[in-house]
């Protein structure tokens, strides 16, 4: 199992797939989520050398001892680390939710080590509605008592969801809680709430000029047509402000797309395609 170690002492969990002279793509996944976040879209990036990072607390990667740890900054520093575990000096992103976050803060630290960014579902203005539905599960355990469970009510509390099977959303069960004796459990730490809570007392920076600062590499932003968190109003000026930007809507999705519908594979190797050029 891949692992390398944080320039503060933490284990943290990795994975390479793909084409090992491809285009090194680094996965950057949701606030709570892990590399299986990005198992749909692997097969339709099989030319790209494809990353995919654990955050600390989250997947198969160490637990901080300091909940406070859990901050942007901090995840940057670890991506950082791992580029240099790799030997890999420069890198495209794509980012999902948080990891769209890191994203442009990457770009504000070091972007001369970057390629490119693909943002799924973020951008610079986090919606309230949004925020409120993350904080509202957060750091807690779900209260199903099996995945049968959680499977049966996913659809009733993903906001903005259509046309997705059950074996889908069996799936995404499967992969971001455990089965224990008890019940169902969250699969990373749960001081992340508190984290998250800490980092919310303080001002949040403005993100237009880190997202406008990219305008010069390739930029994609998918968008679900239904999404709580990335406003239309906010694609629409992503668009607008970086004009050789690729936009994407994909239909009958919330926050997040899975990112193997097609609108979403067209963006994303159109994307790819620019990173190549």
């Amino acid at each position: 199992m891949p692992n390398f170690d944080t320039s503060d002492g933490l284990t943290l969990h990795y994975s390479v797939e793909g084409n090992p002279q491809g285009v090194p793509v680094l996965c950057l996944s949701g606030l709570t989520r892990n590399t299986s976040d990005f198992s749909y879209v692997t097969p339709h990036l099989a030319d790209v050398r494809l990353i995919k990072l654990d955050y600390r607390g989250r997947g198969l990667s160490d637990w901080a001892e300091d909940y406070l740890s859990y901050n942007v900054p901090r995840e940057c520093r670890d991506v950082l680390d791992l580029m240099d575990h790799l030997g890999i000096e420069r890198f495209a992103v794509l980012g999902t939710s948080r990891g769209g976050l890191n994203a442009m803060t990457l770009g504000a630290m070091v972007k001369e080590r970057l390629l490119g960014v693909a943002f799924n579902d973020i951008g610079p203005v986090l919606e309230t509605e949004g925020l409120e539905v993350i904080l509202g599960y957060l750091g807690r355990n779900p209260g199903w008592k099996n995945y049968r469970e959680a499977t049966a009510a996913r659809p009733g509390v993903m906001a903005g969801f259509a046309n997705v099977s059950a074996a889908r959303w069996r799936e995404e069960v499967e992969k971001f809680y455990h089965q224990t004796p008890d019940g169902l459990i969250i699969n990373y730490d749960p001081r992340l709430r508190d984290a998250v809570i800490e980092a919310g007392t303080h001002d949040a920076p403005d993100l237009w000029p880190y997202y406008e600062a990219l305008a010069d590499l390739p930029v994609a932003v998918i968008r679900g047509g239904n999404s709580d968190l990335l406003s239309e109003e906010t694609f629409g000026e992503m668009g607008r402000r970086i004009p050789n930007a690729i936009l994407a809507t994909v239909p009958d999705r919330g926050h997040i797309p899975f990112l193997d519908e097609p609108e979403a594979v067209a963006a994303l190797r159109e994307w790819v395609d620019r990173l190549k050029a």
